[in-house]
């Protein structure tokens, strides 16, 4: 291999990585700027006060299997929001936790959503969904438009996977920007469900 060869392969490598990197981790800070009013908890999940919270944007448009979906319709129930992508080992780890509590919460006031980015296709993306037992619907968001509806500096587009939970009244209540696994799922879910 000459050295020009050489040079390529390792800058082409250090691009994935440092794309891998950057796209795809555990923790981090808010999308930066913006005043969303969450209180930053010990345990990765960050919170909003009932009276401060920001109206949810509009999530709506075709889901991985084709069809239409328009999150306004679950108004009244809990909505918990995950931003996953297939290329995402954190989302790979993480999607057996959210399989598990979705059937366990299936029709006690909450609904569940993802928000599939950055696969090309949905072919990995519904392949995903059925390895991992994911039965709720996912929006198809190649490019990430629809995680920018939300008010600057709720959702980091480099921090995948993230997941909100939307409270009763369309406000968004609570975030991570980790992986998360079903105790910090339920942590995140009860006390917005149990909310009046």
């Amino acid at each position: 291999m000459s050295t020009r060869s050489r040079a390529v392969l390792l800058s082409a490598v250090a691009a994935v990585a440092a794309l891998t990197l950057s796209a795809c981790g555990k923790g981090g800070t808010s999308g930066g700027g913006g005043n969303t009013n969450f209180v930053t908890g010990n345990s990765g999940i960050d919170t909003v006060p009932q009276g401060k919270r920001d109206a949810a944007p509009d999530l709506s448009g075709q889901t991985i299997d084709g069809k239409t979906l328009d999150v306004a319709a679950y108004k009244g129930q809990v909505v918990v929001v995950n931003v996953w992508g297939s290329w995402c080992s954190p989302c790979r780890e993480e999607a057996q936790y959210f399989a598990k509590v979705s059937k366990t919460y299936e029709g006690k006031g909450v609904e569940f959503v993802g928000i599939n980015t950055r696969d090309t296709s949905t072919t990995p993306a519904v392949n995903f969904e059925k390895e991992h037992g994911i039965t709720y619907p996912s929006l198809y968001d190649p490019t990430g438009k629809l995680m920018l509806r939300f008010k600057k500096g709720t959702l980091n587009p480099q921090l995948i996977p993230s997941t909100l939970v939307i409270d009763k009244h369309g406000k968004v209540a609570a975030r991570a920007l980790e992986a998360l696994d079903d105790t910090a799922l339920l942590k995140m879910l009860k006390p917005v469900l149990a909310e009046k």
